[in-house]
């Protein structure tokens, strides 16, 4: 099982970034991804998930309206579009699952605050 994140950056607050997560050696359709991340001295955060099966989707309530999951089954990836960043958005993120029922997450992309 691979997950690797990308697509991270400097942004200005306001603006947007879209974090990308490839996913390989388990079957994309049958399970779900999620996002977390770590702000610089805070505890690791839950973002956001996505079933693959129905689609559906879920975020924490600090990002919700903001951010918007989606994926491509042909690439096996799944995005995270994140708009209108605060500074307090600054983080680590990773994506992860849990096939078989242990996790496993990717090495992280980083975001930050440029201003």
């Amino acid at each position: 099982v691979q997950l690797v994140e990308s697509g991270g950056g400097l942004v200005q607050p306001g603006g947007s970034l879209r974090l990308s997560c490839a996913a390989s050696g388990f079957t994309f359709s049958t399970y779900y991804i999620y996002w977390v991340r770590q702000a610089p001295g805070k505890v690791l955060e839950w973002v956001s998930n996505i079933y693959m099966v129905d689609n559906s989707t879920y975020y924490a309530d600090s990002v919700k309206g903001r951010f918007t999951l989606s994926r491509d089954n042909a690439k096996t990836t799944v995005y995270l579009q994140m708009n209108s960043l605060k500074s307090e958005d600054t983080a680590l993120n990773y994506c992860a699952s849990r096939p078989g029922g242990q996790e496993s997450r990717g090495q992280g992309t980083q975001d930050t605050d440029s201003s």
